[in-house]
């Protein structure tokens, strides 16, 4: 009476069709979605500079500076180096200045280094040594403006007594 239709069922359209169910074509029109943060293990020591434009998690330890997005220093991280990111949450170690717009250190964080943020939170029992300054940019590369050098009065001391008025 009725009959099962193979139209929605998954598998090769047709009898000769290659192309099985499980192997999809790639939809190209189709957005991405936000990319999924690199994870540096806690096993992985790097030396050198990282950056990127996108989100950082370091579990193990870095030395370098470390420019990102978005940066998570895991409990077990140790990170000798600058930190330059938008977000920054600390629960590692860092000995270095950290410059971002929001900078959180959590109860386990230990910082030996100046702070310039936007915005900062510090949980009860972080260790933290070091500065904290507030800036509108802390992302800017720390460059200050060089005063202009100021005229200077200039005195001469007489070449010889025959040089004096009296």
């Amino acid at each position: 009476m009725f009959s099962k239709s193979r139209v929605n069922e998954p598998g090769p359209k047709h009898e000769g069709d290659a192309q099985s169910w499980t192997e999809s074509k790639p939809d190209t029109a189709a957005p991405r979605g936000k990319a999924s943060p690199s994870v540096l293990s806690s096993d992985l020591t790097v030396v050198g500079n990282l950056k990127t434009t996108g989100d950082i998690q370091v579990e193990g330890t870095v030395e370098g500076d470390i420019r990102a997005h978005l940066l998570t220093v895991g409990e077990s991280a140790t990170i000798r180096g600058e930190i330059v990111a938008d977000d920054i949450v600390v629960n590692g170690r860092v000995i270095g200045r950290v410059r971002g717009l929001k900078v959180r250190l959590t109860s386990t964080a230990r910082v030996e280094g100046d702070i310039i943020h936007k915005t900062i939170a510090i949980e009860s029992g972080a260790h933290f040594e070091g500065s904290v300054q507030r800036q509108d940019d802390p992302l800017q590369q720390g460059k200050k403006a060089i005063p202009a050098p100021q005229p200077q009065a200039q005195v001469t001391a007489p070449k010889s007594a025959a040089d004096t008025q009296v």
